[in-house]
C-alpha cells in the first residue's frame, strides 16, 4: 500500500554457523516483533533449497523452493525478496533478520533486497557473526567449498579461506560471540583484518540497535572494490602484524610471478592493487586467503583514461586516485597488505622489493617493457 512504512532487514552471515545462530537468537529475543527467514542450502543435492521462517517462540512456517540452474544460490536470490514482501504485508513485523547459509556471500544479497526490495524493503544493516577463536582456522583454510561440504553450486571454485575474508570484510558490523577459547592473538588478528567494523558483543542491546543503522550497498561495494578499498594500516599486537607495502616502481612480471607461492604463505591474508610493466594500463587485484591467490584485471588506472572519461568514474575512485597520484605515474602504483601472527616483516618486504624493475629495466622505459616475460598471461589471459 502506498505510504506504508517499509520492513527494515537486516542481513547476518558467516561461515561459523554456531556463532551466527547464537546471533541470530539474540536478535529475536531483544527487538519485539522480528521474525528470521533462513534458507538452508545443504538439501539443494536433493533439488531443492529448505525455507525456514520463526521467531522468539519457535518456528512458524517452512517450505521449499525448486533448484535453479542447478544452483543453490540462484534459487535462494529467486526465493528471498518474494518471501521477504509476503512478511512485509502479512502483518506486524518489526524486523526481518535475513539469516544466511554457511558459504552465502552478504554482499549479493544485499544488493539483491536493495535492487528488488524498493519502496517495501529497506536493507537496514549486514552483520557477520565471528567466533574469535575460528578465524585463523578458517581464513587459513585453503579447501574448496565442495570438500568442505559448503558448495552453493556444482560450479563453485570458491575456496573456504577466501568465502571467509569476504564475509568478514564486507560488513560494517561484527557481532562476536566468545566462547572463551579465544586469546589476545585471535582478538587482535579480528580487529587488524577489519579495522573499521564495529565489533559488539552478540545478544547486546547495542547490537539491536545497530541493526536499524542503515546500510548503503553502493558505498559498500566501493570499500571492496581494488581501486579505492579502504585497507588496514599498519599495526603490531599481540603477536599479529599488518604490514603495507607501498611503491611507485612497477614489478617485473617474470620475478613477481616466481615470488608468488612464497608471498602467498607469508601472510594469513594480504590484499590489495599492483601493476605490472609489462601491463602498465592495467590495475591488477590481489586477494589471497588460505595460500589461494586470485588475481585480476580491474579495469584501467585512471592515468590511462582519456581527461573526458573521467567525469564518468565515481568520485571515491577519483579521491583513491588523488591519495596515490604520482607526477609521471598517475595513480598507478604497489599498495598491498599483508596481515598474519608471526609475520616476517623484513623478508616480506626483501622479496617484494626484488620483485620490482631494477634501476636498469626501468630506466628502459615503455617501450623496454614490452619486451619483458609476459610471465602473467596464463593468469589473467584465461578464457
Amino acid at each position: 500500500m502506498e505510504g506504508q512504512a517499509r520492513l527494515p532487514v537486516v542481513i547476518v552471515g558467516g561461515l561459523h554457523s554456531a556463532a551466527r545462530k547464537e546471533v541470530v537468537d539474540g536478535l529475536l529475543r531483544t527487538v519485539p516483533g522480528s521474525v528470521a527467514l533462513h534458507h538452508d542450502l545443504s538439501t539443494a543435492a536433493e533439488g531443492t533449497v529448505l525455507r525456514l521462517v520463526r521467531d522468539a517462540s519457535g518456528e512458524l512456517s517452512r517450505g521449499d523452493t525448486p533448484l535453479v540452474n542447478d544452483c543453490a544460490c540462484c534459487a535462494l536470490r529467486e526465493d528471498l525478496v518474494p518471501e521477504l514482501r509476503r512478511l512485509a504485508g502479512g502483518g506486524p513485523v518489526r524486523l526481518a533478520i535475513v539469516e544466511l547459509w554457511d558459504s552465502v556471500e552478504p554482499r549479493a544479497m544485499a544488493e539483491v533486497v536493495a535492487a528488488h526490495g524498493a519502496g517495501v524493503l529497506d536493507l537496514t544493516n549486514v552483520v557477520t557473526a565471528v567466533d574469535p577463536a575460528l578465524v585463523l582456522p578458517c581464513l587459513g583454510n585453503g579447501d574448496d567449498l565442495a570438500e568442505a561440504g559448503l558448495a552453493a553450486a556444482a560450479s563453485d571454485r570458491r575456496t573456504v579461506g577466501d568465502t571467509w575474508a569476504r564475509q568478514l570484510e564486507y560488513a560494517p558490523v561484527l557481532a562476536v560471540v566468545d566462547g572463551g577459547e579465544a586469546d589476545d592473538e585471535d582478538r587482535a588478528l579480528l580487529a587488524q583484518l577489519h579495522p573499521t567494523a564495529r565489533q559488539v558483543p552478540a545478544g547486546s542491546g547495542e547490537l539491536a540497535r545497530l541493526v536499524f543503522a542503515g546500510f548503503d550497498v553502493e558505498a559498500a561495494a566501493a570499500a571492496q572494490h581494488p581501486a579505492c578499498a579502504l585497507l588496514p594500516q599498519e599495526a603490531d599486537e599481540a603477536g599479529v602484524t599488518t604490514f603495507v607495502w607501498h611503491r611507485d616502481r612497477p614489478f617485473h612480471p617474470e620475478r613477481l610471478y616466481q615470488a608468488l607461492e612464497d608471498l602467498c604463505c607469508a601472510a594469513a591474508r594480504s590484499r590489495g592493487r599492483f601493476w605490472l610493466a609489462d601491463r602498465p594500463d592495467t590495475l591488477l587485484a590481489w586477494d589471497c586467503a588460505g595460500g589461494a591467490l586470485c588475481v585480476e584485471s580491474a579495469g584501467p588506472w585512471l592515468a590511462a583514461l582519456p581527461d573526458a572519461a573521467w567525469e564518468m568514474v565515481p568520485p571515491v575512485r577519483r579521491a583513491a586516485a588523488a591519495l596515490d597520484w604520482h607526477d609521471e605515474h598517475g595513480d598507478r602504483c604497489q599498495h598491498l597488505v599483508f596481515t598474519s601472527p608471526g609475520l616476517d616483516r623484513d623478508n616480506l618486504e626483501r622479496l617484494l622489493d626484488s620483485c620490482l624493475l631494477t634501476d636498469a629495466e626501468y630506466a628502459a622505459g615503455r617501450e623496454g617493457w614490452k619486451h619483458l616475460p609476459r610471465a602473467f598471461d596464463t593468469l589473467l589471459d584465461a578464457a
